[in-house]
């Protein structure tokens, strides 16, 4: 058995199979996707080349996928090391397929078929043995680019060299985090997931609660995504979730807990209209024109959006998961009746589910929280709720429901910056033991920002020479969303310019010492500013592919001044055209929305690495710094021909255009005299001082400031 496949044929463009196809090709597997006929795997992956949001990470990774119609596909079959069938959700048609395609397959290649639900061994009725100890399920979450969960599904025939072989391919190569699930109805994901998002509606009609009070609760409140319970039913299709719990009440006869799955008179009342969701244009919420409307569950019509009027969520909403919801149960309100006629019940149902549908209660809680966003699962939520009975997780053992324990799984290669114990520790970092001699250094401050105090403080840590491989990140949501923006308005409103002078040059002086060390920085959310400045000044970046990176200092009204300016000017040096695509994507702020863009955009050099899988961004920081070397770029190539004249002239086409204002052609002449006047880079770094120097003095750009600081959004005037 092959290892690693490389050519792989999905088989379905429906949503799932063109969602999956995007996905491999975006890790640069090479795919063929297949459709009943040419006309319609054309259409569908028309149709997936423009979803929102996106499948793919640049656009021209869509040409890299080839299309063909089942019939024509026979060769790409042949030659597949894994076929991935993701047609409809019908066990016969499935079946059909498979007595198709099975004389193509080579003998070596792995079989799976993608499904939310339908039991795995039905499909392997008249199937050799060869294919059956082959297949697997998989279930993909939607869209596959940005759920990191697949659900493995193996029956009873498959060969467990072959499931190991799949899952160690899923987890290495297609940035998976795999779950094992027995082969039952529904598997772990919808056998309780779909359950929950029925029994929430069922709760808010048994109360009379509005969708936006619903919402409120069930979203970051309960440790879930902001788009709660009636959100989601929007976003998931409420057709689909009814052919789910159709399907699961047919299945499971003797479970006790589907009467939830009767459809509450709201979400009959929906699919009676035919307004299943997002895809119809309406659900539970619909805009009209400006305005966001949701369904009143009484009256059944719809009403403009009210804010919900739950003093007790913001009262809680700072404290840890555990004391919300213990706090919450208790509360004579909205909340507490919500909570109180939810919680218990979904609780005692993961208990009920647990011994039929998974092999471990971490198990079952991984699939709530990689699938559905939770921050704990079922059981790590009991433990958090209930004070009777054993826990569920004692540290790193875990009850196995008998009454004795087992220890929990210990995977070392999706460690989080959390894994790593402290070693050190100022007021703006933490330093972080990785092993084999590498330090972690995780920034404190709120968003990663580089502030007066972290710049200090960073470099005398680095000059002090205690570490020697560095891995450079943040214990923020965030890698960096910049430099100090306050500290530079309270500076150029006292009129302190010496003193922003001198901390700019500490800022790009930390980044030049960070180009002298063995660095890497591992970046993630945001990679913006000085932040950046300071990721790129180190030997290698290694990003989470989501990563919004970029200098947008022209949305504040400054250049990038912490070496930026200087960095990119150096690095576009190879022709008059590439210096003025690199003014223009600074003067427009332009922001990449994930890390292969910025690569695209010149943000990420060709020696950087996109580490696709998104829980393996530290542990390939870390081995990408055991081998990397100090990198410092001291070149500075000469501008030829008139570059200054070219880039004025993309500036007028900006301004005729609207893209630009006329102070933002008053920031670019600033940028223009960084990249066509600097004799070198110590030179362009004076000129990005000057360039603050100047631009603080002018009142739109203190206005700019002030703005973003206000209100998080750039002002343009």
């Amino acid at each position: 058995m092959d290892n690693s496949p490389r050519n792989v044929v999905v088989i379905g463009a429906g949503t799932m199979g063109s969602g999956i196809a995007a996905h491999l090709a975006n890790l640069g597997l090479g795919v063929t996707l297949l459709d009943v006929s040419e006309d319609t795997v054309h259409a569908a992956f028309g149709r997936a080349k423009k979803a929102k949001p996106p499948h793919f990470y640049v656009p021209e990774t869509a040409d890299t996928v080839k299309l063909a119609s089942i019939e024509h596909g026979s060769v790409a079959i042949r030659e597949a090391d894994w076929v991935c069938e993701a047609i409809v959700e019908k066990l016969e048609a499935k079946k059909a397929l498979f007595s198709l395609i099975e004389p193509l397959l080579r003998d070596d290649a792995f079989v799976s078929t993608n499904t939310s639900g339908l039991e795995i061994s039905l499909l392997c009725d008249g199937r050799s043995p060869s294919f059956r100890r082959r297949l697997v399920g998989t279930h993909f979450f939607n869209p596959p680019r940005y759920l990191k969960l697949l659900e493995l599904i193996p029956t009873t025939d498959s060969d467990p060299a072959v499931v190991e072989a799949m899952t160690r391919f899923l987890e290495e190569r297609c940035a998976r985090r795999v779950v094992p699930a027995k082969d039952t109805p529904g598997f772990i994901a919808n056998r309780f997931g779909m359950w929950s998002m029925f029994f929430s509606v069922h709760c808010a009609e048994r109360l009379g609660l509005s969708v936006e009070e619903v919402d409120a609760i069930t979203g970051p409140f309960m440790g879930r995504p902001r788009s709660g319970s009636f959100r989601l039913n929007d976003i998931v299709g409420l057709d689909i979730m009814q052919d789910i719990a159709t399907n699961l009440v047919s299945r499971c006869p003797h479970d006790p807990y589907t009467k939830q799955f009767t459809p509450p008179r709201s979400f009959e009342y929906l699919l009676e209209k035919g307004w299943i969701g997002d895809k119809a244009g309406q659900g539970y919420y619909r805009r009209e024109g400006r305005e966001l409307m949701s369904l009143d569950l009484q009256g059944l019509g719809y009403r403009v959006r009210q804010e919900p009027q739950l003093s007790s969520l913001v009262e809680l909403g700072r404290k840890p998961l555990a004391e919300r919801l213990r706090e919450g149960l208790e509360l004579r309100d909205q909340v507490g009746s919500f909570l109180r006629s939810y919680l218990p019940t979904a609780l005692e149902y993961a208990e009920y589910l647990r011994q039929d549908i998974c092999h471990s209660v971490e198990d079952f809680d991984r699939v709530m929280m990689w699938g559905f966003g939770w921050e704990a699962g079922p059981f790590e939520t009991t433990d958090m709720v209930q004070s009777r009975g054993a826990p569920w997780y004692q540290g790193s053992t875990m009850s196995d429901g008998l009454g004795g324990t087992v220890p929990r799984k210990s995977e070392p290669q999706f460690a989080g910056i959390r894994d790593f114990p402290v070693v050190e520790a100022t007021a703006t970092f933490r330093v972080r033991d990785m092993g084999d001699g590498v330090r972690l250094i995780g920034t404190t401050t709120k968003m990663g920002v580089f502030t007066v105090g972290l710049v200090k403080e960073l470099t005398e840590y680095l000059k002090s020479g205690q570490a020697g491989p560095i891995v450079l990140s943040s214990e923020s949501r965030s890698f960096s969303a910049g430099f100090d923006l306050q500290f530079l308005l309270d500076a150029a409103q006292d009129k302190r310019s010496a003193e922003i002078d001198a901390e700019l040059q500490n800022l790009q002086q930390l980044g030049v010492l960070l180009s002298t060390l063995p660095t890497v920085a591992a970046v993630f959310g945001h990679c913006l500013g000085g932040g950046y400045e300071m990721a790129t000044s180190c030997a290698l970046v290694a990003a989470h592919p989501e990563t919004q990176m970029g200098l947008p200092e022209a949305k504040v009204g400054l250049i990038p001044g912490g070496g930026g300016a200087a960095r990119m000017r150096q690095r576009h040096d190879s022709s008059a055209k590439s210096i003025v695509d690199a003014v223009r994507t600074l003067v427009t702020g332009t922001v990449s929305s994930n890390a292969d863009e910025a690569r695209k955009l010149g943000f990420m050099r060709r020696r950087d690495v996109t580490v696709y899988h998104p829980d393996r961004l530290f542990t390939e920081a870390k081995r990408l710094a055991l081998t990397v070397a100090p990198q410092p770029e001291t070149h500075w190539g000469a501008v030829t021909g008139p570059v200054g004249g070219m880039i004025e002239q993309a500036l007028q086409d900006l301004l005729k255009a609207g893209e630009i204002t006329e102070h933002d052609h008053t920031v670019a002449e600033q940028l223009r005299h960084v990249f066509v006047k600097s004799a070198g880079l110590d030179d362009a770094f004076a000129k990005e001082r000057a360039a603050f120097d100047v631009l603080l003095a002018h009142g739109l750009t203190l206005a700019r400031i002030r703005h973003m600081l206000e209100t998080g959004k750039p002002l343009r005037n």
